[in-house]
């Protein structure tokens, strides 16, 4: 499914098996649903429907605008890195920005941030200094020791074991009666996962204050949307756990950011969990270690970028008269020096010793371990 042909609505009707004497009956209808799908820009970034009121802030969609370009420079530049051999595999998130701007946003400092290996603009929203992210996907684990926000989980690279993990801090949440939303992001593929299914159970069953985002780019790796499910849309897979679920346009910062905001305090507002699946695109290559063009034609990327969520926000923002030329050189200028510093950062900073392999997964280290601690920091104070 192209992310630009929304599923408006999904109407199902279930029975349930009838008592020996209902036989002879016809079946009734006992249960129904349906998935709305929420859009408010086009792709040539034009009004739908009337606007909700934040979209007449300049300062607030100049600021979307402004996180979506330091988060497409970063990205750029750390491609740049990997391919000249100055970091490791990196997973770009280009095309897919917006969901990261709308979550980064609605959030609260004390809500936590579950997230896959996309979500950098909701990241450096919260305090995430683009240094840590190239630290991480630069082989040191102390990138993802942040220094805000603290409770944030690290990059999840393993698929879906973050929605597990995000089901036990809703339940602390609930457990300590505090007005707090775990929000984990994942991606189409994902929810195809046994993890997703067991929680988006117990978060159902449970009650729990959790928010599941997918964000669905339509390619699980080399493996299409339609392949992966035969569901109509991702978002139902929620009805079959209790909770409601949606489709956003996942390139309209407006209506991701309208309609996260208001999951958000329904959560707050209920304790029961909700999920968004935001259609979206992923223009970029899986990852630096993968080629799409091995399963994807270059005319289906080029078509999609017609759908890019950056285009269409500067669209609406020079049509508002939010943002003109000027204003968005001085930005590049500004967020390439930004970008550059923290890449400086980066590289300046010492390596890690041979150690400190033993470091990040125990909290006390089993005394097998121990000993080969001990000789891997003789190892390396002598290399």
């Amino acid at each position: 499914m192209s992310a630009q042909k929304p599923t408006i609505r999904f109407e199902q009707k279930a029975v349930t098996a009838a008592a020996p004497e209902a036989v002879a009956e016809s079946a009734q209808a006992v249960a129904k649903f349906e998935i709305h799908y929420h859009q408010y820009l086009n792709f040539r970034g034009e009004a739908t429907q009337p606007l909700p009121d934040f979209a007449g802030n300049a300062q607030q969609m100049t600021g979307f605008y402004k996180t979506m370009v330091l988060t497409r420079l970063f990205d750029r530049k750390a491609i740049a890195l990997q391919r000249t051999g100055q970091l490791g595999t990196y997973a770009s998130s280009l095309g897919q920005e917006a969901i990261g701007v709308a979550l980064g946003t609605a959030m609260r400092p004390d809500d936590v941030l579950l997230p896959a290996y996309r979500e950098y603009a909701a990241q450096f929203l919260r305090g995430v200094r683009m240094t840590d992210i190239l630290l991480y996907w630069g082989g040191d684990e102390r990138g993802m020791d942040y220094r805000i926000p603290r409770e944030d989980f690290p990059i999840c690279v393993p698929i879906a074991s973050q929605s597990t993990h995000a089901v036990g801090v809703a339940y602390a949440f609930k457990y300590r009666q505090q007005p707090r939303v775990a929000v984990c992001v994942l991606g189409d593929g994902a929810t195809s996962k046994g993890d997703f299914y067991e929680a988006i159970n117990v978060a159902g069953a449970w009650h729990l204050p959790v928010l599941f985002v997918i964000n669905n780019n339509q390619w699980a790796i080399s493996a299409p949307r339609h392949s992966q499910s035969a569901a109509e849309t991702l978002a139902q897979k929620a009805i079959a756990a209790g909770f409601s679920g949606e489709q956003v346009d996942g390139n309209d910062i407006i209506a991701l950011y309208e309609r996260v905001q208001q999951a958000l305090e329904n959560i707050r507002d209920t304790g029961r969990p909700m999920l968004i699946e935001a259609l979206t695109y992923r223009i970029c290559d899986h990852t630096t270690a993968d080629d799409a063009r091995r399963y994807r034609s270059d005319r289906e990327v080029e078509t999609q970028r017609a759908y890019d969520p950056l285009r269409r926000l500067k669209q609406y923002l020079l049509e508002a008269g939010y943002w003109d030329s000027d204003r968005d050189k001085a930005l590049m200028e500004i967020c390439n020096t930004d970008i550059d510093a923290a890449v400086k950062t980066y590289l300046d900073t010492p390596a890690q010793g041979l150690e400190s392999m033993f470091d990040y997964l125990y909290e006390n280290l089993p005394d097998a371990l121990v000993e080969q601690r001990t000789q891997a920091s003789r190892n390396n104070s002598h290399g």
